[in-house]
């Protein structure tokens, strides 16, 4: 766990007492995506995105954000993905992956002309327009139903799982759930969004990122760009603990995802597809 947390020096402050101790604080640094595209004789790369990240699944944000931003399909469509070697000094070498694409690979040009920079809060702000944003997304025609009561006790499991949260507060999660209401999957970032782009990158990486029979529970509120995500990987139920925005819950309707919020212990709101869910 030691390059997800750094160790700081504080004062404590309580009443009237003040007292220097040491502390744990999440790290955040910036981790730059680029892609090797083209014929494998005249071979291009360009640079996508610089996301402020807690380091750690690298690979794993990488293609996950490859894949919800519509770059790729699936996995099949990577040939390596590394940490570059070619950049200026050693401690930066693992702040820049590069996935490299398969010759075949036919690249939107007019995406990749948009150049991203994501902070740790928020990653829409750091689109060009608001025509960047839009998401054609479709119809998650999943037919299953859960009964309310599954959803109550994933907060809790989520929050056990989060190891990093425990020493320090200041991390995002994502966590994965089949039908079952068993965690399968969890990923802990300064980003919400990174957090997503873990998930779906694991799941690329294992071939797995068939998402029907899964929910999805996320850390905070949700934004316009986690239920594009979660969408995207063709999630059906996406529930948060905080609440959605109003642009999240249009979204959420138009591809007829199921959509929680305040998540909690015998709780929680229903703001579209309702009829996945059984009292």
């Amino acid at each position: 766990m030691a390059h997800f947390v750094r160790p700081v020096e504080i004062m404590k402050v309580k009443a009237n007492n003040r007292e220097l101790v040491s502390d744990l604080v999440a790290t955040e640094e910036p981790l730059e995506i680029r892609i090797g595209f083209g014929q494998l004789t005249v071979r291009q790369q360009k640079s996508l995105s610089v996301t402020m990240r807690t380091p750690g699944h690298d690979f794993e944000l990488a293609l996950g954000f490859l894949f919800t931003e519509g770059i790729i399909d699936s996995f099949d469509q990577v040939e390596s993905i590394k940490y570059c070697e070619d950049v200026g000094r050693v401690e930066e070498k693992e702040n820049v992956v590069r996935v490299e694409l398969k010759p075949e690979v036919d690249i939107d040009f007019q995406k990749l002309q948009r150049n991203f920079y994501t902070t740790s809060s928020c990653g829409v702000c750091g689109k060009s327009s608001i025509e960047a944003v839009s998401v054609h997304c479709a119809n998650l025609s999943a037919d299953w139903q859960i009964r309310a009561s599954l959803l109550y006790d994933l907060p809790k499991k989520m929050r056990e799982a989060q190891r990093v949260f425990e020493h320090t507060g200041g991390l995002h999660a994502s966590g994965l759930f089949n039908l079952k209401g068993e965690l399968i999957l969890l990923r802990e970032d300064v980003g919400r969004h990174n957090a997503l782009d873990k998930v779906v990158g694991a799941m690329l990486l294992k071939n797995e990122l068939s998402l029907t029979n899964y929910m999805l529970l996320v850390s905070g509120r949700t934004s316009f760009e986690l239920v594009q995500k979660a969408a995207l990987a063709g999630i059906p139920l996406l529930a948060a603990v905080g609440a959605p925005s109003s642009l999240a819950v249009n979204l959420a309707k138009d591809c007829n995802m199921t959509l929680i919020g305040f998540l909690g212990e015998g709780r929680f709101n229903i703001y579209s597809g309702a009829e996945r869910i059984l009292h």
